[in-house]
């Protein structure tokens, strides 16, 4: 069966903003999501339809590819980014987005509104819940982007307080269920539900700190150490796993997602793994010939420049741009020779031009050997 339009499943037009990305997605995690529609394999499908048109159409350029090439331009899947249609793994949709419910929904499989936090089952039927995940924007260097860096990130996080201590909760006898008899014409049937004081854990709080919420959460300010790899690129996300807000009463802890910001260089222009630098030398140097400095993301470089060089050429030092966040390799620098004409200039030099105007040597004379400037940037390219 052929695939629905992406567009169409988030019930958006193709000019939709990110903001309206988000909140479209949102409305439709929301009226699917599992725990509003339990054992429901319809809205099971529709939760995942909607998961895999977000993962496209929230990253920039996954939604260009899919504009221009349609489903064929995904590769099969749903941008390359961990799951595709068919397949998507539902803890895989919960640990990705799972932050975009904010109170409603979070974490993995099976939570319901518990201050942010989402949660599963564990052993003997009690609720483990998933504390939120946190996000975090990190700008980086085209030097830390060459060559790798750790960041030292200080972060907010909820974690247990000290000093808390908790009990079997009383109406369920810990179990986080209650359990209801009922008498039918085919005998006694026991249905069993979440139990509605400890919304089940199967534990509350017996003694908590003042400064502690309901749940024996608050706030701290930690340190957590980042390894941003060579490479990367902006926009990129990285996730540190457990750093996230702690789950309470013992539950699994969130993950925090690194969000990386790259900062503009003052000389170099990044494009992809290769790097652009603008060089302008002047009419006598392009004339004789000349020895010039370029910048790179590791200092320094001296190129020479033959006697005629012309405006718009592109030279080509090799492996001097950024790796490939993959490791297959690494990009060039490409400089791009521009030369500087004067706008004023003295008497003295006027007659100077005015003499050579006539001369044969500065009549305009390409050969078929001279490329044109449309040649030198599909060159570039190719």
């Amino acid at each position: 069966m052929a695939k629905r339009d992406y567009y169409d499943i988030l019930g958006i037009s193709k000019g939709a903003s990110a903001d309206e990305i988000k909140k479209a997605y949102r409305k439709m995690a929301v009226k699917f999501h599992p725990d509003k529609n339990p054992d429901d394999k319809e809205a099971e499908a529709k939760f995942k339809e909607a998961a895999e048109a977000y993962e496209v159409l929230s990253n920039a350029d996954k939604r260009a590819r899919y504009d221009q090439f349609g489903h064929a331009g995904m590769g099969g899947a749903a941008g390359g980014g961990g799951f595709g249609g068919g397949g998507m793994n539902m803890e895989d949709i919960f640990e990705q987005f799972g932050d975009i419910f904010g109170g409603a929904f979070g974490g993995s499989r099976g939570g319901g509104g518990f201050g942010g936090f989402g949660g599963g089952r564990g052993g003997g039927g009690r609720r483990v819940f998933k504390g939120s995940n946190l996000r975090v924007r990190v700008k980086v260097t085209l030097e830390d982007i060459a060559n790798g860096v750790e960041k030292r990130l200080r972060i907010k996080r909820q974690v247990p307080a000290d000093n808390i201590s908790f009990k079997n909760c009383t109406t369920c006898n810990g179990t986080g269920q209650t359990y209801r008899v009922t008498n039918t014409i085919l005998g006694q049937m026991q249905t069993s539900t979440t139990c509605p004081t400890c919304n089940g854990l199967g534990q509350t709080i017996d003694k908590k700190p003042a400064e502690a919420d309901e749940y024996g959460m608050i706030r701290k300010e930690e340190t957590v150490s980042v390894k941003i790899p060579a490479g990367v690129m902006d926009g990129m996300q990285l996730k540190v796993s457990g750093k996230g807000n702690a789950g309470p009463m013992g539950g699994v802890n969130g993950d925090l997602i690194v969000v990386i910001e790259e900062e503009k260089h003052p000389d170099l222009e990044r494009d992809g793994n290769n790097l652009h630098y603008e060089l302008y030398i002047s009419m006598p140097d392009a004339v004789l010939g000349t020895k010039a400095e370029v910048s790179t993301v590791s200092g320094k470089a001296r190129i020479k420049l033959d006697a005629g060089t012309q405006p718009g050429k592109v030279l080509r030092l090799r492996n001097k741009g950024l790796p490939s966040v993959e490791g297959y390799g690494t990009g060039d620098l490409l400089v791009h020779i521009n030369v500087w004409i004067p706008k004023d200039i003295t008497n003295e030099q006027k007659r100077i031009f005015e003499k050579m105007q006539g001369e044969t040597e500065f009549v305009p004379n390409p050969g078929k050997g001279e490329k044109s400037f449309f040649d030198k940037v599909k060159e570039m390219f190719t």
